[in-house]
């Protein structure tokens, strides 16, 4: 399962973050796009670009597949967990810009500046169950891609594709984005203020402390659960001033939610954890991250690297 969080510092810089749970690692890494770096892309969807690329992912031959990643005009993607729900279409569609699945975080950020420009495009787009070869079958996702200003969820089901103004900034994993929007209505009375003193009858009642307005906001595991969390985190910490405090929130948030080994056992038997957190400054183009085994955040600045190169590079 998955949790991504999206939100912007006092100077309206984006930082866009993300915990990867799942009981394994798949090897990833940090891996840099230069500009004009030709993929091969099946329907001919990503067209090589004048942005370098940054995020989290692996490399299968040429093609980078990220789990999450950024382009250096500060847009972002991330790719999280969507079974049972999560259609793709079976072949290419004429008339349409068919993009495989795997994809998909590559088309966004190759191809966009901003959210608007995505969304627009969207209207004409159909993604395809095309894996990039025969050991990496295509995951069944749903996105989140923000800039500056806001984000949006994109969901392929069987109702088709669909796409989400997500105003609270976060995405989690099934069911659809829709569902969870409206279950947060279930939790208008948690508050981060203290409750009361209030009376019944001749006898006044008092918190306890701090974090009294809190009680009923889910505590567990469970997709739906975290995200009403991340979604009464993120709409209650303060804006922060500087690099080093928002890229502090950003960890600070998503740790909110990140998965502990041996408390949530997935139905394959194996235990589910955070296996890493990571996000993106736009502010520096900084990609920040931190493994399970490695809670220290460590960094890769994008400009750090050869934008115009002709290779990918991974760190």
């Amino acid at each position: 399962m998955c949790t991504g969080v999206r939100f912007t510092d006092d100077k309206g810089n984006m930082y866009f973050g993300r915990n990867l749970d799942w009981s394994c690692s798949y090897g990833e890494r940090v891996v840099i796009t230069p500009r004009g770096y030709r993929t091969e892309s099946p329907f001919g969807a990503v067209k090589p670009s004048d942005m370098a690329i940054i995020g989290m992912g692996i490399v299968e031959g040429t093609t980078p597949l990220y789990f999450d990643c950024a382009n250096e005009k500060g847009l972002a993607v991330a790719g999280l967990n969507f079974p049972g729900y999560a259609s793709y279409a079976a072949g290419p569609r004429e008339g349409a810009t068919n993009v495989a699945a795997y994809e998909f975080p590559l088309w966004v950020v190759a191809g966009h500046t901003t959210v608007d420009e995505v969304e627009a495009d969207l209207a004409d787009v159909v993604i395809v169950d095309r894996p990039v070869s025969p050991k990496f079958p295509s995951s069944m996702l749903h996105w989140i891609i923000g800039d500056a200003k806001r984000s949006i969820v994109v969901e392929q089901t069987e109702a088709g594709l669909q796409v989400f103004h997500d105003d609270v900034d976060v995405l989690t994993n099934q069911p659809g984005f829709a569902w969870h929007q409206e279950n947060l209505r279930n939790y208008m009375n948690v508050t981060s203020d203290v409750p009361g003193p209030l009376s019944w009858r001749g006898q006044e009642l008092t918190a306890f402390g701090s974090g009294g307005g809190m009680r009923g906001l889910p505590g567990d595991y469970y997709s739906t659960s975290r995200f009403v969390r991340e979604a009464y985190l993120n709409a209650n910490y303060p804006t922060q001033e500087g690099e080093d405090a928002n890229v502090s929130k950003m960890f600070h948030l998503l740790g909110g939610v990140s998965m502990i080994d041996g408390a949530a056992r997935m139905t394959n038997g194996e235990f589910e954890r955070t296996v890493y957190t990571g996000g993106i400054s736009t502010r520096t183009m900084t990609y920040y991250w931190s493994t399970y085994a490695d809670p220290a955040i460590r960094s890769e600045a994008l400009f750090d690297h050869d934008v115009d190169g002709k290779y990918l590079q991974v760190d």
